[in-house]
């Protein structure tokens, strides 16, 4: 058996594969005091579901598969270690001055970001490089001594270190990571050149500031993780969900804790994108994972997922960027948890607020008082209050009413209906800007791209969002309701490496860049002999960080090959930086001289035989009420039928307005909307037009 686990700000989703392949999917509420907790909870009920005893199950594990949002939390929240920053003289401010950039130029009243790592606990460490390494002053190393017992009289707990061109020449780095360990043991330190081995000084520094907090809290969590595991009687390996869309041993993660910024979310890509061409042959779709505390968007371009630099721990900015490479996926506080409320001058807002597992939406009965989407969807019918995952959980439809009374309809002087509606609807247009902003702005047009609709949330308003971004199709994968669960179960075992070496295509250094892709590759090949040991298939990936002559920022091109050794493979490098930059510019300059500032490799190890399988807890039980009445806004109440997701036949369409409900998750077919059902199991909807 295979284990995978995704810990949501609501709920804790796992999906579960047996020794056939079939796939089961098991929803639990999220522990947010005691996130382990809430895992082995979610394998009790996983347990008690499958007819087996916790123990008899967990002792069949192969392997356990983790997505957490535990070491970022812990970052937001300032619930880390003490850490200290190492610089060369003269750059104690490099973490102040950033790079520039404001959300809003000309609002001055926004106060300027504190540095992650303040000034007091920053020292700088004489001696100093060259660009190309060669050394102008020696290293000091009577000054680092110095400075190690200042950080212990400071009290340090960790230590992230940055100095000048260490990615050209990192003895300075590896030496002062010596000193350290000689003289600090036991606390955990980040060298940025073994980390994040750019040329951008500060978002180096940004990275090793970012990842050396969380060491030893998330020592001690991966540990205290695995071992409760052993204790319940799973026997297997434990792997964590990272940044990057794959996954890593819990106890090589521990030590690169920056590699968990985005372990969930990452996550509903890669599922996304196999649902896109299964079920609709598209190779260009937008994910959308609609959760209880945020609405996730990522984009598939051309069957890639995307990744980004430019990821920030709140807002562009105002928050702390991580110069650190990661699955490029948008996040807004809009959910199925979101609170709705009016401000003082009598607008409707949806989030970013959200009541999370505890107290919950007003309907859970746990003490909350405020209206969420949920409320609002149970409100107006759409969600049956007696069938909330299969049965297993009561909602409160009257708590739901008087919440959105008090709270929306009175004060904005209307119906519960249309306050509910209103609700919807503004939830609905915050998540349609968040999916322009990714989409518009890398040059995709929604209405070209399938939307796949994943979360337990996303059937309420996905195809409302489909028909505003005039998608061609909506998807809604059977598994979707734990999609980053199921793309964990997808992944594969990964690692990413890093060099620089700077060149031109107009005098190009074969013979440096041949070297440096040779490196490249013993590191992959390294992985693929340790930790992808005993793996399916492997995979190697090459990509340049290429730019126009003088442009300030570069953008990611694959390498058609391992190798680039001839002018052949030099003029494909080149035709598919013009497409790249075409495809997110829109245009090319085919005359100017094109600068490759630095090379990276991605190993994928395939630890899973197949992507797609059947999922074997998808009963369809009897509908008690095959009519309901519902409220759409325009038309009001209707009479709706309702149709069990897993009873649905391939080649049988369902035409809205309808309500298509499984233990999981609930489907709003507005008037005009068409669904159907894929051999995959999936749920392909044809959004009205308005």
């Amino acid at each position: 058996m295979r284990f995978a686990v995704d810990t949501g700000g609501t709920f804790t989703d796992l999906i579960i594969e047996d020794r056939n392949g079939q796939l089961n999917m098991f929803k639990s509420p999220t522990i947010p005091a005691d996130p382990i907790s809430g895992v082995l909870e979610a394998l009790q009920v996983a347990a008690s579901g499958l007819g087996l005893e916790r123990r008899a199950m967990l002792e069949q594990g192969e392997m356990f598969i983790y997505g957490t949002t535990h070491a970022i939390n812990a970052i937001i929240t300032g619930h880390t270690a003490r850490t200290a920053l190492l610089v060369p003289e003269g750059h104690r401010d490099i973490l102040t001055l950033r790079e520039g950039g404001r959300l809003e130029p000309f609002n001055f009243t926004v106060p300027y970001p504190e540095p992650f790592v303040p000034r007091a606990l920053t020292w700088e460490i004489p001696g100093r490089l060259l660009t190309d390494g060669a050394e102008l002053e020696a290293l000091d190393e009577e000054a680092v001594l110095q400075t190690i017992e200042q950080l212990r009289q400071a009290e340090v707990q960790a230590v992230a270190v940055c100095l000048l061109w260490s990615i050209v020449n990192p003895a300075r780095e590896l030496r002062i990571g010596e000193l350290l360990e000689a003289h600090l043991p036991g606390v955990p330190y980040t060298l940025s050149h073994q980390l994040n081995p750019i040329p951008r000084e500060f978002r180096r520094a940004s990275s090793a500031c970012i990842d050396a907090p969380p060491k030893p809290m998330m020592r001690a969590y991966m540990h205290t993780l695995v071992q409760r595991l052993r204790d319940a009687g799973f026997p297997g390996r434990v792997v964590v969900v990272t940044s990057q869309g794959g996954v890593m041993d819990a106890e090589h993660v521990a030590e690169a804790p920056i590699h968990l910024i985005n372990s969930g979310p990452s996550m509903a890509p890669i599922s996304g994108k196999y649902f896109a061409l299964a079920d609709e042959g598209a190779d260009t779709a937008i994910i959308a994972d609609t959760g209880g505390t945020t609405y996730d968007v990522s984009l598939v371009r051309r069957g890639v997922v995307p990744r980004s630099q430019e990821t920030w721990i709140g807002a562009p900015y105002r928050g702390i960027m991580t110069g650190f490479p990661s699955v490029d996926v948008k996040s807004v506080g809009a959910g199925g948890g979101s609170i709705a409320w009016v401000d003082d001058g009598g607008m409707l807002h949806v989030g970013p607020q959200s009541a999370g597992a505890a107290p919950g939406p007003a309907c859970y009965r746990r003490g909350g008082e405020q209206p969420t989407v949920t409320d609002a969807s149970l409100a107006l019918g759409y969600i049956d209050p007696d069938f909330f995952l299969g049965g297993k959980m009561k909602l409160d439809a009257q708590a739901s009413r008087d919440a959105i009374e008090q709270y929306v309809a009175k004060p904005l002087g209307m119906s519960i209906e249309d306050a509910a509606a209103a609700i919807i609807t503004v939830a609905t247009e915050n998540m349609v800007q968040a999916i322009n902003d990714i989409t518009i702005n890398q040059g995709i047009n929604p209405r070209e791209a399938v939307l796949i609709g994943g979360g337990g949330a996303a059937g309420l308003n996905s195809a409302l969002i489909a028909r505003r971004l005039d998608s061609p199709s909506l998807v809604i994968p059977q598994v979707g309701a734990t999609m980053s669960a199921a793309g964990a179960m997808m992944s594969e075992l990964t690692s990413h490496f890093q060099r620089t070496r700077f060149t031109r295509t107009d005098s190009f250094d074969f013979e440096g860049v041949s070297a440096t892709l040779a490196s490249l590759l013993a590191q992959c090949k390294d992985f693929i002999a340790g930790p992808g040991r005993g793996s399916l298939q492997q995979t190697i990936t090459f990509w340049a960080e290429a730019r126009y002559q003088e442009q300030v920022w570069e953008l990611e091109v694959p390498l058609r090959g391992l190798e680039l050794s001839t002018t052949q493979h030099l003029d494909e490098l080149i035709e598919d930086f013009h497409q790249v930059h075409e495809d997110v510019f829109a245009i090319r300059d085919t005359h100017c001289a094109i600068e490759i500032v630095g090379w990276r490799a991605t190993v994928a190890c395939r630890i899973r035989a197949q992507d797609g399988a059947t999922l074997a807890n998808a009963k369809a039980g009897p509908i008690e009420q095959p009519i309901r009445r519902a409220y759409f806004a325009g038309l009001g109440y209707t009479e709706t039928k309702v149709e069990r997701f897993e009873a649905m036949q391939p080649g049988n369409p369902v035409q809205g307005p309808a309500i298509i409900e499984s233990s999981f998750t609930t489907v709003v077919l507005n008037p005009g909307d068409t669904a159907e059902r894929r051999p995959s199991g999936s749920l392909s909807i044809i959004p009205g037009r308005d």
